[in-house]
């Protein structure tokens, strides 16, 4: 087993020893949200391995804690802020999201309706958080054009990053994005402006769209 720990303790000190949580506002998420109330029953053995996990026959993934940092820190969440997320999965992200920005919000868009269920029980504890049924792809509301978030982020990959999610951001906003083709993509954060920065590589699964 490679980087298994016993205890989500252990696993955020591995993250923090190894460079993938930098700051103090991560770090207390990680060490406030347990991994293992996030991931799919029968799986709870492997909750403090990083890497990703499938979320049952879902097709879906929980990401590697490792890239869920990397991805937390690229974000530079601030409290009061308002998140779009979109690609719930299990709901470990939006939930790590809540604890940084609280008393901020957080909107989570999950197409699977299976997946929505399991999300929704799984964050019932957190009040800042807003899960939603549907096709993230268009943004919360779908095709609006109203500037309701700071910050958005995609937990799938896609072919490059929506418009309609650059639309929903503030002025200088911005959307965190896997970017590329299916089996290997780039961490790219884009500005509302237009400007671009690469993290690096990374494998998401794709991000399915109605």
């Amino acid at each position: 087993m490679i980087n298994g720990f016993s205890s989500n303790t252990e696993l955020v000190q591995y993250l923090i020893k190894d460079g993938y949580i930098k700051s103090q506002a991560v770090a207390r998420a990680f060490l406030e949200v347990d991994r293992a109330d996030f991931v799919w029953p029968g799986s709870e053995k492997l909750a403090y391995v990083d890497e990703p996990l499938a979320l049952g026959d879902t097709g879906q993934t929980i990401s590697a804690p490792s890239m869920i940092a990397i991805m937390l820190e690229a974000l530079e969440l601030k409290r009061y802020e308002h998140v779009l997320e979109i690609g719930t999965g299990s709901g470990y992200s939006a939930a790590l999201i809540s604890r940084i920005i609280n008393p901020g919000s957080v909107v989570t868009v999950e197409l699977n309706y299976k997946l929505y269920l399991f999300a929704r029980k799984n964050l019932e504890r957190y009040n800042n958080i807003i899960p939603v049924l549907g096709d993230g792809s268009k943004g919360f509301p779908p095709y609006s054009k109203e500037e309701l978030y700071d910050k958005a982020v995609i937990m799938a990959a896609a072919q490059k990053i929506p418009d309609e999610l650059l639309a929903q951001v503030m002025k200088d906003g911005f959307v965190l994005a896997p970017v590329g083709g299916r089996g290997y993509q780039n961490l790219v954060k884009k500005w509302k402006n237009g400007k671009e920065e690469n993290y690096g590589g990374c494998i998401f699964v794709p991000l399915r769209s109605l």
